[in-house]
């Protein structure tokens, strides 16, 4: 049985670790917030471009407009975009994006590539000998548009370049401080199918029956907005991520500092019995000493 020293000891150490968990959480709650904010602050642009090129996507032959319009006839490499974080501490928010891009590359059927955005999601996948052709790992706690702009642009030049028929980004879409779903999904060549609910909300605005006139020409308008475009799901799915990862570890960490509180309260249930017991034996050696003494001196 461990002595009352070693007792307080060890519930001293976890009081300190629950102080450590409790301000991880604390911390964690602000991120969210801001990271919620930077997403809300592209979503005005993020709808008028969808609506540009809805408009324009529906048009006959459109897949002639631009490259990245095209759907190829034959799929034979495949590259996602993994975000994950570069951080742990935050339950299973790397484990399961991980194991949602991986599933996915199995259902392809084809040769896969990825380019990931996070330490963690980078080993998780070097360890399973997995091609990655590009790694971005530590973002910025507010990452700004320019410092995300590099991932989508690797990514529209693996598509040019023809060594990726499909582009799809992998990330955990933020939904509430409780709830976070991974996503996997198409982002190039660009289709109107393929959207998420907030893509979604975006087409809804698009249904219009205007007549618009593109100047200088549909031509060149695709051939800056679909790749700042591209760069925009990317960067919105960056914040969407964050946002997820930050409640992810905010819950960790509350239930990290819950059951640091319960342990504390056994260990101290545990401290009392052995300090306890430790008083009743001193009693007893007391007791047996003056009993003895008396023996001797009667």
């Amino acid at each position: 049985m461990s002595s009352t020293r070693e007792m307080r000891l060890r519930i001293s150490s976890v009081k300190n670790l629950s102080q450590v968990t409790r301000a991880l959480e604390t911390v964690s709650a602000s991120k969210v917030k801001r990271a919620i904010q930077a997403n809300d602050r592209t979503r005005p642009y993020a709808q008028r471009a969808w609506r540009i090129l809805t408009h324009l996507a529906s048009q006959a032959g459109h897949q002639s407009l631009h490259p990245l319009l095209a759907e190829r006839e034959e799929i034979n490499n495949i590259l996602i975009v993994l975000i994950s974080s570069d951080r742990g501490l935050a339950g299973a928010y790397n484990v399961n994006i991980v194991r949602e891009a991986l599933l996915k590359a199995i259902d392809f059927k084809t040769q896969v590539s990825y380019i990931t955005v996070g330490r963690r999601g980078r080993d998780m996948l070097l360890r399973r000998n997995r091609n990655v052709i590009g790694d971005f790992s530590n973002l910025t706690a507010n990452p700004s548009y320019l410092e995300v702009a590099p991932i989508g642009h690797m990514a529209v030049d693996e598509y040019l370049s023809h060594r990726a028929d499909q582009v799809y980004i992998a990330y955990t879409d933020y939904k509430t401080m409780l709830r976070q779903e991974p996503v996997v999904r198409k982002i190039l060549p660009f289709s109107m199918s393929e959207t998420t609910e907030g893509d979604a909300r975006y087409a809804k605005l698009s249904k219009t029956s205007f007549v618009y006139t593109y100047e200088p020409g549909p031509e060149e308008i695709l051939h800056d907005l679909i790749p700042d475009f591209t760069t925009l799901q990317i960067y919105q799915s960056v914040l969407s991520a964050q946002a997820s990862e930050h409640a992810a570890r905010m819950v960790a960490m509350r239930n990290a500092t819950n059951s640091a509180k319960d342990l504390v309260s056994i260990l101290q249930l545990e401290y009392n019995k052995v300090r306890q017991a430790g008083i009743t034996n001193d009693m007893l050696d007391i007791s047996g000493g003056a009993e003895a003494l008396a023996q001797a001196t009667a």
